[in-house]
């Protein structure tokens, strides 16, 4: 009979999710037990300040390609297939039945968590993993419910994550022995092969990315926050663009980081934590993010320590440019207890443009919006990924396409008829490089990024004059608050107008060559809203 190491059980027992023999199961563990497991059985260390700290070995990121999802009738024509791969019902029957022999015998930890602060449209998800690390990470970034709350818990959806176990590509019909494998309709996670901690929370994201839309919600890969007239804005954008870093303003409450839905109640965080990166983070330039570094409950993956002090060096990139923090939303001092807000008044598309030519703001009409939430620009600059040598351009479309189960279309347009509704006004924001490409300009400074913000948010920008882009059609201001004018136009900012109207015309071509495949899905103003081919 396993053996149950605390009194947290709820009325659901373990037996019920299918798991049996196992040797014993820690359920719903605090922050300090969880330490004192993680210590004890070798998984982490203790950083100065008292965070928790562990290595994810070889895997330092997700392994999309390593990602399926059963095609049955539920799914067979709900699901964007040619963003997703699959596999049969008998392949993941087989899967999940190695995955529970493996199990048995072995101690697992166990979480009963909400995905979603609202009640209406909330999952409940129980957690079971193989690391006492994993479970407090996964504590940490999704919500917690009550003890009350947790004695009648029912899970809506179950997740097993075993770093250990090795997956069978003939067997179990995947690529690797790195498998993340998700039944919608069982309602059943399978995650092995991997230490990569990000793989458990992502496959919440996931699945409310697929039962969301049917009712009316729009699930979102972005950050929100909510200024003190009590108007909230939402930023989309890729990893490395600034979602995080924008949203945690000591001016404004942190509703959340990275994921959320949009109902006819509002905005509602699906998480109750947040995922920083930490690569070169900075006490004076995210003085929010890096104050949770040195708080007990923390966790830290891939962070380089000094072997004597145990002090994080977050420069140190020789792990992984993907180190990350995880760490409770309350650990921000300006964050929101309900994880929820009114309609937004304003949403935020970032891009980190390493090729320099996009503006570090422009006005988007709701044509203009649909076209670049559909393209979802950024670029990987040299140097963060083995053989990247010049600056790339990725499109990940909605600006979370490895975690949109469901065609683009359907998130469109369900973001089209939101921002018609509410009246939102749409910005397209640059992180990037000004000046030249990466390699020859500098990253746009921070401080005009918020200074532009700030204009947008409270409404000032709206009221200074505008001038068209030539190459991007996009609706640029001339001026604004603090903000020298130059680098609102960035031909001005760039040594050569000619090496400048080249690389525009080199960008603007990459965005109409990604945008053929959406074209059969969307309005004609929506194609008329894409950047015109540049004459040679």
């Amino acid at each position: 009979m396993t053996k149950h190491a605390d009194f947290f059980v709820p009325s659901f027992g373990v037996d019920k999710s299918g798991l049996e023999d196992l040797k014993s199961t820690f359920h719903n563990l605090e922050a300090p037990q969880l330490y004192e497991e993680a210590i004890r059985r070798g998984e982490a260390t203790i950083a100065k300040g008292g965070a928790l700290v562990a290595n994810t070995g070889a895997h330092t990121g997700r392994s999309p390609k390593d990602k399926f999802i059963v095609r049955d009738a539920l799914t067979d024509r709900a699901i964007w297939w040619d963003n997703s791969s699959a596999i049969t019902p008998a392949q993941f029957d087989a899967l999940h039945a190695d995955m529970r022999a493996h199990a048995a015998a072995r101690d697992l930890f166990a979480q009963d968590l909400y995905g979603g602060a609202e009640p209406a449209n909330r999952v409940n998800v129980r957690v079971f993993t193989e690391y006492a690390w994993h479970s407090l990470f996964i504590r940490n970034l999704l919500i917690r419910p009550s003890k009350d709350e947790l004695r009648s818990f029912v899970p809506g959806l179950t997740i097993l994550d075993l770093p250990s176990f090795a997956a069978d590509p003939a067997r179990h019909g995947c690529r690797s022995e790195t498998v993340v494998a998700i039944d919608f309709t069982r309602k059943i996670v399978l995650i092995g092969g991997t230490s990569y901690a990000g793989e458990i929370k992502k496959s919440v994201f996931s699945y409310l990315n697929f039962v969301l839309p049917p009712q009316g919600v729009m699930p979102m890969h972005c950050s929100a926050n909510v200024g003190r007239d009590g108007v909230s804005t939402l930023f989309f954008g890729l990893s490395g663009t600034g979602k995080t870093t924008l949203s945690a303003d000591a001016s404004r409450t942190l509703v959340g980081d990275d994921e959320h839905g949009w109902s006819p109640d509002g905005v509602f965080n699906f998480e109750g934590g947040c995922y920083a990166k930490a690569i070169r983070l900075s006490k004076e330039a995210e003085p929010e993010i890096f104050s949770t570094t040195e708080r007990f409950g923390s966790i830290m993956e891939n962070v380089v320590l000094d072997p004597l002090t145990r002090a994080a060096d977050f420069d140190d990139a020789s792990r992984t440019e993907n180190t990350r923090i995880a760490y409770p939303l309350d650990f921000i001092a300006n964050a929101s207890e309900s994880g929820r807000a009114g309609h937004p008044k304003n949403i935020v598309m970032l891009t980190c443009d390493a090729f320099g030519v996009l503006p570090p703001i422009a006005r988007l009409d709701p044509a203009q919006a649909m076209f670049h939430f559909l393209s979802g620009y950024t670029a990987k600059v040299a140097g963060t990924e083995k053989g990247v040598s010049e600056p790339q351009a990725t499109f990940s479309t909605c600006f979370g396409a490895p975690f949109m189960s469901r065609h683009p279309s359907v998130y469109g347009n369900l973001l089209r008829d939101l921002v018609a509704k509410h009246g939102v006004n749409c910005w397209l924001v640059n992180t990037g490089w000004t000046g030249g490409k990466y390699g020859v300009g500098q990253r746009m400074p921070i401080k005009v990024t918020r200074a532009l913000l700030a204009a947008a948010l409270d409404g000032s920008l709206a009221k200074a004059p505008y001038r068209t882009d030539p190459f991007f059609g996009l609706s640029i201001p001339v001026a604004a608050p603090g903000v020298q004018a130059s680098i609102l136009n960035p031909v001005e900012t760039w040594s050569s107008p000619e090496e400048f109207a080249e690389a525009a015309a080199n960008l603007v071509e990459m965005f109409r060559t990604n945008f053929v495949k959406f074209a059969p899905h969307v309005d004609a103003e929506v194609i008329e809203a894409q950047p015109a081919p540049v004459a040679a």
